[in-house]
């Protein structure tokens, strides 16, 4: 395999295309962009230069341990096997039990000239890899592994700068403030360790009422994950109550959640989501952690590690305001992917050479 870097796309995002597994190794790879070290090594920080790779593995092989694949191009569909070919990046992330096996591959036949880092726990042995960069409630530890506090979260100017014209956020601009704090529900769902149930649902529709009777401005989405008939009940109360609410495009236009994230005082999030506790705590928004049915010690983990830091509390019913340091943990293993691919190429690496 040839050892050029790929000039034209030096970062690729390798997933399953599963929007939250592709999420997490996208963050990472524009957080790195954004850097200010990132043009001398990779040789761009334009967003054209991140090439999105999502890979569809099939087969017997997918049954196996990554680590033990015997052929991984074999499981690919031809297209997808095109892909895979140089020139290399100069720096390769992904996320997701199925990209590993091919994580390995590269790391194995190309060698110091693509920087292989893995997001999540692989489950083989990091050494495999540049560097592992899991979830700090995974309790993964050793060389070459960076835990990071929940997901690696990352909101650009670009980002940012779309919000302006969220049609919600501009047909209300010249609305009545609220009397109270505008909050975001942050809906997940039913996930292995966690159920959202109809009496759970029940329970938060009733607290959204009592919150737009002491004059709150509410906004509400939900996730891929959210049962069909929570989504249906809480979409009935937020007509009730004249709330805010979001589920998809097709049926309530274009998506306000970041332009909300940006706007709300605090966010009420339930406990089974990485990814919605950090999104509001990169804005650094008082959470409200909203209890479901079930809990594993792993999410334990998670939450204390988001209240230790400040960003959260568990809601006990009323609505607090609070300030603490943005949780940014992409921003951080960012820098220390840069910091080690300086380091290979001080002591004759050949990432973003050759």
């Amino acid at each position: 395999m040839s050892r050029s870097p790929d000039r034209s796309a030096p970062i690729w995002v390798v997933s399953d295309g599963r929007v939250g597994i592709e999420r997490q190794a996208a963050s990472l790879a524009r957080a790195v962009a954004a850097h200010a070290d990132w043009p001398d090594l990779g040789g761009g920080s334009h967003p054209d230069a991140i090439r999105t790779v999502r890979l569809t593995p099939r087969g017997v092989q997918t049954a196996l341990r990554p680590d033990l694949w015997p052929a991984p191009m074999r499981a690919l569909p031809p297209m997808e096997r095109s892909i895979l070919e140089p020139p290399w990046p100069a720096l390769w992330i992904a996320s997701g039990r199925r990209s590993i096996a091919y994580s390995l591959m590269v790391k194995r036949n190309v060698g110091d000239a693509c920087f292989v880092v893995q997001t999540q726990d692989p489950k083989v042995a990091a050494r495999r890899f540049d560097l592992v960069i899991p979830p700090d409630h995974d309790g993964l530890r050793g060389p070459g592994v960076f835990p990071i506090l929940g997901s690696p979260t990352w909101f650009d100017e670009t980002d940012l700068a779309r919000t302006a014209s969220t049609p919600d956020l501009r047909d209300r601009r010249d609305a009545p403030q609220p009397a109270g704090p505008r909050i975001l529900v942050s809906i997940g769902g039913t996930s292995k360790t966690h159920r959202l149930t109809p009496s759970r649902t029940e329970e938060i529709a009733a607290m959204l009422r009592r919150q737009a009777e002491a004059g709150t401005e509410i906004w509400i989405t939900t996730s891929r994950r959210t049962p069909e008939d929570a989504s249906r009940r809480l979409r009935s109360v937020a007509q009730e109550i004249g709330a805010a609410f979001w589920q998809d495009e097709a049926r309530d236009g274009p998506n306000p959640y970041l332009a909300w994230l940006t706007r709300c005082d605090a966010a009420l999030v339930t406990e089974d989501s990485a990814n919605l506790i950090a999104d509001a705590a990169f804005f650094a928004r008082p959470i409200h952690l909203l209890k479901l049915e079930g809990g594993s010690r792993r999410f334990d983990r998670l939450h204390q590690g988001f209240i230790s830091r400040g960003a959260a509390r568990w809601f006990i019913g009323d609505i607090a305001r609070w300030t603490y340091t943005p949780v940014r943990e992409a921003a951080r293993a960012a820098d220390e992917i840069l910091a080690r691919m300086k380091t290979r190429r001080s002591t004759g690496g050949a990432v973003g050479g050759v």
